[in-house]
């Protein structure tokens, strides 16, 4: 066996007994005077006045005989009944400090502990309103000597306490916190714990540098692997910043507005991505990149939990908890520039961001039309992107648009769908405004067919476009003047026409149903050149294999 603690710690408040007043308070329980005891000025009198009082048979002859000095006779003290354990008052806690252990150690059924760990990352306060009311919360990210992450979160009163004196990059020792099970939806630290401050909970700053700890731990992935990751899942990735889009205004769906700025970033395997930067990341790293990049330097940027996104094509975006490291001194940063400044900067990328991703693209996946029922395309937790070359037989004319605001939230149109108010003008719930005229979108459904079979898709404003080769508001102005002529003759172009459709192909919910919702990306019609090399290609790489 192994000694854990050689010395233990006192618990409560003991005192010591003095014997000799142990002595005193015996004697007068018997009946003898005090100071009886205590004449012969030693403890061997008291003891032998016991002795002889026990052994007497008669207590009167204690009394008798003139020749003995008389005394006072003893008062006995009143009976008080023993104390209970109420009286005895507050019982002292154990202040000794709690015993310094890993973040790894760390589980619910530990009574006091404490951790002493570094800050890698501190949210923003963020305010909330549910049915218990109105409250405020914040959280931050600890690592520790021995790699060890978690996750603290503080709510409402202990963030009073707690958030000015949190700084990122401190190190700080914390103790008598709570531990539940971490969310995962919102925390993506592999642990599967989180600490919960409360008012009595101590957070104390270690005023001496502790490097031991280091100041932040990554996880880097290469580019090419965010194509297969899961959406929503976050990652850190390093790249080169090989683009830098201006920062533009955005209204979300909230109707709050936010800063949006778009980069591009490109490593040794081949790829690249688009980051998408939200709020002061704009302002802040963000502006000094488009300064270097303006100056013609393409920096190294490191990102710590970057949130991956499968809106048309795969890309990443920051959130509340990323970090971004603009020429971060570590190995991995230092290899990626050598590998750009000697050739890595001349060499091809090809984008993950699919939007970006022509249509005969080596990257595509073709498939048949009855391949998306067989095999099931669409109903996993993220979409399938396919090619299908295939043939519109049919388009729905009753309902081919909506009437969209045309109103200009930062560099994009609103797009919202607008009603007719009552004096006869739109009306925008989004931007609250009314207008005299509003814009005509496509949301087309078509019915397309290859030699496998059909199956019906949707077909927004770009997409749209492609395939009827004409603006919706036009198309929409012939069908109101009656011009049918017209109208027919741009439908029936666009029939039994070969198309190459990007399809996106998702599970949604329509009420208390499921289905598969094909949208189609992009559209674009069959050159037969192209087509004729692809095909040519096919058969090369078959007699090959």
């Amino acid at each position: 066996m192994e000694t854990i603690i050689p010395e233990c710690e006192i618990i409560g408040n003991p005192k010591v007994l003095v014997e000799s007043n142990f002595g005193a308070q015996k004697a007068i329980s018997n009946g003898i005077s005090g100071s009886a005891i205590f004449n012969n000025g030693n403890l061997s009198a008291q003891r032998s006045g016991q002795t002889s009082f026990a052994n007497s048979n008669n207590l009167s002859s204690l009394n008798s005989g003139n020749s003995m000095q008389s005394y006072p006779p003893a008062i006995q003290p009143a009976y008080q009944p023993p104390p209970n354990y109420k009286s005895h008052g507050t019982i002292m806690k154990n202040e000794a400090p709690a015993r310094i252990i890993p973040i790894a150690a760390l589980n619910p059924y530990q009574g006091r502990w404490a951790i002493k760990a570094r800050v890698t990352a501190k949210g923003d306060l963020r305010r909330y309103n549910n049915s218990r009311g109105d409250g405020k919360v914040f959280s931050f990210d600890l690592l520790d000597s021995d790699g060890g992450e978690i996750r603290v979160t503080c709510f409402n009163a202990v963030v009073d306490r707690f958030y000015d004196k949190i700084e990122a990059g401190k190190v700080y020792m914390i103790s008598k916190g709570s531990l539940k099970p971490a969310q995962k939806n919102f925390n993506h630290l592999k642990n599967e714990w989180e600490i919960f401050l409360e008012i009595t909970s101590t957070v104390d700053l270690c005023p001496d540098e502790d490097n031991t700890i280091p100041r932040q731990q990554f996880s880097f992935r290469p580019i090419s692997d965010i194509e297969s990751a899961e959406s929503n899942s976050i990652i850190d990735v390093i790249g080169i910043v090989i683009a830098v889009n201006p920062s533009v205004l955005i209204l979300r769906k909230n109707g709050m507005e936010t800063q949006r700025r778009i980069l591009n970033l490109k490593d040794q395997s081949g790829r690249s991505v688009e980051l998408t930067l939200w709020g002061d990341f704009c302002n802040r790293e963000g502006q000094k990149l488009q300064e270097m990049a303006e100056a013609g330097f393409s920096p190294v940027l490191a990102v710590k939990a970057a949130k991956v996104s499968d809106f048309t094509g795969k890309s990443i975006g920051t959130i509340s908890s990323t970090q971004l490291f603009i020429g971060p001194d570590f190995a991995e940063a230092q290899t990626l520039r050598e590998w750009f400044d000697q050739g890595g900067k001349d060499v091809a990328s090809q984008s993950i961001s699919r939007e970006n991703m022509p249509v005969g693209s080596k990257s595509e996946i073709r498939k048949t039309v009855s391949r998306i029922k067989d095999e099931g395309l669409g109903r996993s937790d993220k979409p399938d992107w396919i090619t299908v070359k295939a043939t519109i037989t049919f388009i729905k004319t009753d309902s081919f648009y909506y009437t969209a605001c045309p109103l200009m939230i930062g560099d994009r149109q609103c797009n919202k769908k607008v009603t007719r108010s009552g004096n006869s003008r739109w009306q925008c719930d989004r931007c609250n405004q009314e207008f005299e005229e509003c814009d005509y979108r496509y949301l087309l459904q078509a019915q397309i067919q290859d030699h496998t079979g059909l199956t019906w898709v949707t077909a927004f404003q770009e997409s749209g476009e492609e395939i009827l080769s004409c603006p919706a508001k036009e198309l929409h102005m012939m069908n109101e003047e009656a011009d049918d002529t017209r109208f027919s003759e741009i439908i029936r172009k666009c029939l039994f026409t070969q198309f190459l459709f990007r399809l996106k192909i998702k599970e949604e919910l329509y009420g208390d149903e499921q289905k598969v919702k094909i949208t189609v990306i992009k559209a674009e019609k069959v050159k037969h050149s192209a087509e004729s090399r692809y095909l040519l290609d096919l058969i090369s790489k078959f007699r090959s294999s």
